[in-house]
């Protein structure tokens, strides 16, 4: 289990390395789309292109395999204000239909992003297939991530955080 643990770690810290390459990508790539717009006079075009593409990369990618669940923000404002029992229950119902929605969802996805091969971007000619492939990973990892929850929901672990009724109660760690 050990080996496991190491290479889940490994995985990991991987996955950050990518998510970090992606927004080194666009922070320079933003850069030279400056210099060459308003120092130089000649504005170009593939760097909004990468920018915009990388970013949507950064954000379904670091969803899917970067951010931990404790991580994501959370209005639980009205959640932490119920009862127990209720938030068990709301985290089985949501979890499920966040679940059932995405996994329905996903054949009509892969259709689309299938069909995009034939189109192409305006000025890097990169098919949209793989503009568009980030989805597939991000929309599975939001259904695992639902059925965890539903799953927590039903055994009663809860969410990774309780939160305290008390409105001064924050969560800086």
């Amino acid at each position: 289990m050990t080996r496991l643990t190491y290479l889940w770690g490994w995985l990991g810290r991987r996955a950050e390395n990518i998510l970090a390459l992606l927004l080194f990508s666009m922070f320079v790539t933003f850069l030279l789309q400056i210099v060459f717009r308003y120092f130089l006079n000649l504005p170009v075009g593939w760097t909004v292109e990468w920018v915009t593409i990388a970013w949507l990369w950064g954000i379904l990618f670091g969803f899917a395999f970067v951010v931990r669940e404790a991580d994501i923000i959370r209005l639980d404002v009205l959640y932490s204000a119920l009862p127990r029992g209720t938030r068990r229950v709301m985290d089985v119902l949501t979890g499920l239909s966040l679940a059932a929605i995405f996994l329905y969802t996903l054949p009509a996805s892969w259709d689309y992003i299938d069909f995009m091969m034939r189109e192409k971007t305006a000025y890097m000619r990169l098919p949209f297939f793989w503009v568009f492939l980030i989805y597939i990973p991000f929309a599975l990892s939001v259904a695992v991530r639902g059925l965890l929850t539903a799953w927590a929901g039903i055994t009663g672990s809860g969410r990774l955080f309780d939160t305290s009724k008390s409105a001064e109660t924050h969560d800086y760690d």
